[in-house]
């Protein structure tokens, strides 16, 4: 098997030049901010992976925690909190105490992007870190993917071709190990004032996942 198969996340990566200067300019801009590939968050050894598309750029691209500091992260911890993932509903900075239950936030790319959006090459650069999250994950786990990208780099990452598994809220699709993969509508400010995803279409995926897990919390 290839060296770069798996990767284990690396803090100083600039594997991607296009991000790497991006993420150069950006610091440039905002001293105060992460600028660096944001890592996972939560219990290396959860049962419950959900997966983003990338850091925000005043959101985890800031703070350093994926979901951390804007709107995109309001709707996924207060369910994670709800469905007892999160020890509180709200995530503010890696400082805070939060702590998370049985699952564990990547995102498909780990630096921000211009615009918010990645380059195909750039999502397949990414994707031998978030095989390595997928590899240590164990039998029977849920992964849950926030938008088509997610779902997609999920795929690549388990050796699976995209054409067979087609995203859609809430789908349900089978992954190799036993895994299951569940679908979302990414919780963007788009999403939720176009009413695209509710709060309770999100909470019925989580008793969904609870199901899958064979828990109620």
């Amino acid at each position: 098997m290839s060296s770069e198969t798996y990767l284990t996340y690396d803090p100083d990566c600039r594997r991607c030049p296009r991000l790497a200067s991006f993420l150069d300019e950006v610091k440039l801009v905002h001293q105060d901010y992460f600028c660096r590939p944001v890592p996972p968050f939560g219990d290396p050894g959860a049962r419950l992976l959900i997966v983003g598309l990338a850091p925000g750029m005043h959101g985890a691209n800031r703070s350093g925690r994926p979901f951390t500091g804007d709107y995109a992260g309001i709707l996924l911890y207060q369910t994670l909190h709800k469905f007892g993932f999160a020890s509180a509903p709200l995530s503010e900075s890696v400082s805070d105490g939060l702590h998370l239950r049985d699952c564990r936030i990547s995102n498909a790319v780990k630096c921000l992007p211009p615009q918010n959006k990645p380059d195909l090459s750039e999502i397949r650069m990414c994707n031998p870190f978030l095989a390595n999250e997928l590899a240590h994950m164990p039998p029977k786990a849920v992964v849950l993917a926030l938008g088509n990208i997610a779902h997609q780099a999920v795929l690549i990452a388990s050796g699976l071709k995209r054409s067979g598994y087609g995203f859609a809220h809430a789908a349900r699709h089978v992954l190799p190990h036993g895994r299951t993969l569940l679908d979302s509508y990414h919780g963007s400010r788009y999403n939720s004032q176009t009413r695209r995803l509710t709060a309770q279409m999100f909470e019925d995926v989580f008793v969904q996942i609870r199901r899958e897990l064979g828990t109620s919390r």
